[in-house]
């Protein structure tokens, strides 16, 4: 039965570089094993669009849809999907990485299982401040006059999203942050799986849920700030490994 590898959250950016090392070791010597890597989501800690793959200032992107076109060239089928910072992720960044884009949320199966792959963030609607910018973010208009204005304009705003990203964060209660318990349960019942894996919350766990009379469990992905790791999911199951 074959192999997949689920990770979320490595906010790659210049400013990390250490973590940038991980992922590409990582590709090395744990995906390169797998038959599938799935990326659910927020790759980079912020990202202005494909064009910036020009822009000499982008040396991590390019590295990383190099690595990750490497590992599709060995035969690893490689997917993406969009998260809170990297949205912007597009047809041109998938082409150079080998890379599918998929919908958010996405089935997929795996471990001889349905499973429903989410970034996350669409659970946790207790938080509507960001739910609203997440309308506003994913709108075409938007999306339209943020890719039109300079490169270097448009790296400047995404970091001041960001600084109020932090500072927003800082000042809700950690509970609206999570998954709301009614909006993961709506996802079982309308999917009809009875199994789930998300990023997005930074708290990786496994989630028992009874879901009208089925059994159901739900991965949460680690991030990686610190150490980092995956879910990897063959025919003995899923199970969190830490790098």
């Amino acid at each position: 039965m074959s192999r997949a590898l689920l990770v979320s959250d490595l906010h790659l950016a210049p400013e990390r570089p250490r973590t940038s090392e991980r992922f590409f070791r990582f590709l090395r010597e744990e995906a390169a094993h797998a038959q599938a890597l799935y990326v659910l989501g927020d790759l980079f800690e912020y990202w202005i669009g494909d064009d910036a793959l020009d822009d000499p200032a982008e040396e991590v992107g390019r590295a990383v849809a190099q690595a990750l076109a490497s590992l599709a060239r060995a035969g690893v089928a490689v997917y993406l999907m969009h998260g809170n910072r990297d949205f912007l992720l597009g047809a041109r960044f998938c082409a150079e990485a080998g890379a599918r884009l998929l919908e958010d949320p996405a089935r997929a199966a795996l471990g001889g299982e349905a499973a429903l792959l989410l970034h996350g963030d669409t659970l946790c609607t207790d938080d509507l401040d960001y739910q609203a910018w997440r309308r506003t973010a994913r709108s075409a208009d938007w999306q339209r006059q943020f890719l039109a204005r300079p490169l270097a304009e448009r790296r400047r705003i995404l970091l001041g999203l960001r600084e109020q990203s932090k500072a927003a964060v800082r000042a809700k209660p950690p509970q609206i942050m999570d998954v709301n318990e009614a909006a993961v349960r709506a996802a079982f019942r309308t999917h009809g799986v009875a199994r789930m894996v998300h990023g997005h919350t930074h708290r990786p766990a496994r989630h028992a849920h009874e879901v009208d009379g089925r059994r159901c469990e739900r991965w949460v992905l680690p991030d990686w700030y610190e150490r980092g790791g995956y879910l990897a999911i063959d025919a003995d199951g899923p199970r969190l490994v830490s790098l």
